[in-house]
């Protein structure tokens, strides 16, 4: 190949048009990519009411960022996450906590104040799945 390039300057030049071009097309590419997890941006803070659809039963959480809505069943222990699914209309994640278990959720954006979520792992060494609505309130109390 060397010997090619030695004996033809124009494909030499091919050659180094072909590797900036390249090299422009993988730079530009990260560009384009959003933050991780943006559609959790879009929930507003506040109050949050979360109602399980099997039973009906229902709890708050204060959400100051949608990643919160992420580990509901681990929601005071830092877990090591790894996103799955990254869309503009929903997000899974599965994490993992060092001492209390795991878990692997999809939020699915609805609107800013309305989210799904689907939620199973091990807490405290039992198994969990949870299937809720997420619907924001007002402001955190």
């Amino acid at each position: 190949m060397s010997n090619l390039i030695r004996h033809h300057p124009r494909v030499a030049r091919n050659i180094a048009f072909l590797g900036a071009a390249v090299s422009g097309f993988v730079a530009s590419s990260g560009v384009a990519q959003g933050p991780a997890l943006a559609m959790l941006d879009r929930l507003e803070a506040g109050q949050w009411e979360v109602r399980a659809r099997d039973d009906g039963s229902t709890f708050k959480i204060c959400v100051d960022n949608g990643r919160k809505l992420i580990q509901i069943r681990h929601q005071r222990e830092a877990c090591r996450r790894f996103v799955v699914d990254d869309t503009a209309e929903m997000v899974t994640v599965h994490y993992t906590c060092p001492t209390n278990g795991y878990g692997h959720t999809s939020v699915r954006f609805e609107n800013p104040r309305l989210a799904r979520l689907e939620t199973q792992g091990i807490d405290n060494g039992l198994p969990f799945n949870f299937v809720a609505e997420a619907r924001r309130t007002g402001p955190c109390r």
